[in-house]
């Protein structure tokens, strides 16, 4: 088995929720008592935060970057950034290790295309709905197409996510404005929904939509653990 490298923390939230959607997928190929090995630095995200809203991504890439490189000489076989956002920042980490990156944006488009999905819609923070980093390497790489809601509703969906989903905060009625943006999507003929920030799955999942949702957290610890595991299921 190979060992997982992990990038937590960000937030340790969602981090929370790789960690046992991992070791859960883990058990799940091998059986028995099988678990995942990895290797974990979870991050102070005060700090990346911070650095976010000041657009001082190369200083969040460093920082990150040598992290990662402790992941790395820790034994790490390949590195999981466990966030959707700070993968606007993977080719820069990318050059201070020797380890491959298993992008999310990756694993979620090969989901997506095994469903025959060609139009979806994305909701995160707004350095993912509004950048390219993301919705550009999808549609790019994989010819699906991305939409992502109005400006306003961008503002909606990341407040939430940095008020509330990152220090544990699940509201009901926060869970409602999410719906109504998904909505629109759909009704401008997205087939599906990513749920393209790791702590989105805290306050909507399946149960609450007729929407088919893919979300990234547990999609990115699937793909990790097939490919610690050797394990092809497609």
């Amino acid at each position: 088995m190979k060992t997982i490298g992990m990038l937590g923390g960000m937030s340790w939230e969602s981090t929370s929720s790789y960690y046992r959607a991992v070791n859960e997928a883990v058990k799940q190929n091998l059986g028995g008592l099988n678990s995942a090995k990895i290797v974990m630095v979870s991050v102070n995200f005060e700090e990346i935060e911070r650095l976010q809203h000041q657009g001082k991504w190369d200083e969040t890439a460093e920082i990150l970057g040598r992290y990662a490189l402790n992941i790395e000489n820790a034994g790490a076989d390949f590195l999981l950034i466990c966030t959707n956002t700070m993968h606007k920042v993977a080719p820069q980490i990318s050059k201070h290790i020797s380890i491959p990156i298993l992008h999310i944006a990756d694993a979620t488009a090969k989901a997506l295309l095994n469903n025959g999905i060609t139009r979806v819609g994305l909701i995160g923070t707004k350095f993912t709905m509004s950048q390219d980093f993301y919705k550009g390497r999808i549609s790019k790489n994989y010819d699906i197409e991305v939409m992502v809601p109005k400006p306003k509703d961008q503002d909606i969906i990341h407040d939430i996510i940095y008020e509330e989903l990152c220090v544990g905060k699940i509201m009901a009625s926060s869970r409602a404005m999410y719906l109504k943006i998904m909505n629109k999507l759909t009704d401008l003929g997205c087939q599906a929904i990513i749920l393209g920030c790791t702590e989105i799955a805290l306050l909507v999942n399946q149960k609450h939509t007729k929407i088919p949702l893919y979300d990234t957290t547990l999609i990115h610890a699937n793909a990790a653990a097939e490919l610690a595991t050797q394990i092809d299921k497609n």
